[in-house]
């Protein structure tokens, strides 16, 4: 599987940074003291289907297959890490 790291700022609205490598991800959050979630995420699919593809997500009523929810969808099973001043919390 392709993988990407990204980097959600604290309060943003959308990413900040995108990564091959962890290190480096690692790196600029420490250098910029940024506070975050950097997060991997599968390339070529979406969230919604790798979830479903691994067995971390089961559809369960329709309102789950809803464009809405599809498009809004996160997975708490994708390696993350949380960040504080460029410290990883």
């Amino acid at each position: 599987m392709k993988e990407i790291w990204v980097f959600n700022g604290s309060m943003a609205r959308f990413p900040s940074g995108l990564f091959v490598s962890l290190d480096n991800a690692k790196e600029w959050i420490k250098d910029n003291k940024l506070s975050g979630v950097l997060t991997k995420y599968p390339i070529n699919t979406g969230v919604y289907d790798w979830s479903i593809e691994n067995g971390f997500f089961t559809p369960q009523d329709e309102k789950h297959k809803l464009p809405s929810f599809i498009a809004s969808f996160t997975c708490a099973s994708l390696d993350h890490f949380h960040f504080e001043n460029g410290e990883e919390d």
